[in-house]
């Protein structure tokens, strides 16, 4: 047997049967149903052509959902199975390869199993994909163009295959993106989208990009230990999103500094603790004269550096040092 389910048969099912099927892998979909699909992990349940009418749908994994009484089916085709397909009609139409599950307990097939099977569609001059049985999961259609045989060419394989596979993992996992563009199992589940995480949001039934939450800006406007020489006339600092603004406006109570004599090295005063940058950092400092910048340390310690040349920061000026780095 190719294609086998567990839960399934009234008896005879085998150990090999449980682990090789994707048993307990369900997502909750409603009060008493699982989101049916493919389970990922390699190509799962490919489609590849294998002669003019015929097509090849390859091994892998899936959970196929009943009624709510049923539940759902964990099922697993573990080698390739061929599916024939019916010549072209005098329209063109579109079939549907569906994995199936027969039921005898709740359906009237007759028959307990799980299949791979072709649902034929109708043929019109804009074909649509057939309605599916009970118990199904789509996994790819086919269009068959009018008048399709073996004896003119076949099936026009380059074409004709539109991938309907859909996924389906474990509570909380993240579902890949299927080939269709459905709707998420609930409110919350989440989805790879070509690496771009998203969001299944039901209120307004759409997949919306995943946001992360918005971390509080935290701001102080005290702490700044004004060094030798200086006074803090005022200190504000903002932090928001790991991203450090700060502004310190200060009053020379010192001696005369100028760039050519006592400037160089000339410490001004502390941050507040957590608030100095990583690694050292240069900062604006202007007193409306001149202007010039301040290196801030990791130890949160600022100091002049440069200065306009030839300009005086005189005893009595105010100074304002402004910086912005990420911590």
């Amino acid at each position: 047997m190719t294609v086998r389910a567990a839960w399934l048969l009234p008896q005879g099912q085998t150990r090999e049967d449980t682990r090789v099927a994707p048993v307990g892998t369900v997502t909750p979909e409603g009060e008493l149903t699982s989101r049916g699909g493919v389970i990922p992990g390699g190509a799962p349940l490919l489609a590849a052509p294998a002669g003019a009418m015929t097509l090849q749908i390859g091994v892998g994994r899936a959970v196929v959902q009943g009624t709510a009484a049923q539940g759902p089916y964990p099922v697993v085709i573990d080698a390739p199975e061929l599916v024939d397909i019916a010549p072209g009609d005098a329209l063109d139409r579109i079939d549907t390869v569906i994995v199936r599950v027969l039921d005898g307990m709740y359906d009237t097939e007759g028959q307990t199993a799980a299949v791979v099977e072709l649902v034929q569609g109708e043929p019109a001059g804009a074909p649509t994909p057939p309605a599916l049985p009970p118990a199904s999961l789509p996994l790819w259609d086919v269009r068959v163009r009018a008048g399709a045989a073996a004896s003119t060419g076949g099936v026009d394989w380059a074409s004709a295959l539109t991938d309907r596979r859909r996924y389906t993992v474990g509570m909380g996992g993240i579902v890949p993106r299927g080939a269709t563009d459905d709707e998420g199992a609930y409110d919350g589940a989440y989805r790879d989208r070509g690496g771009v995480l998203e969001r299944w949001d039901a209120a307004g039934d759409a997949w919306r990009p995943y946001r992360p939450p918005e971390i509080p800006a935290e701001s102080v406007t005290t702490g700044f230990l004004a060094g030798t020489g200086w006074s803090v006339n005022t200190f504000n600092a903002r932090r928001r999103n790991g991203t450090v603004t700060w502004s310190v406006y200060l009053s020379r109570t010192g001696g005369n500094l100028s760039d050519s004599s006592n400037l160089p090295d000339s410490f001004v005063g502390s941050l507040p603790d957590g608030w100095a940058p990583l690694f050292a950092y240069e900062a604006v400092a202007t007193d409306g004269y001149g202007d010039g910048s301040a290196r801030c340390d990791p130890d949160g310690q600022v100091t002049l550096r440069t200065w306009s040349p030839g300009i005086v920061l005189e005893k009595g000026h105010n100074l304002r040092i402004s910086a912005t780095y990420v911590q």
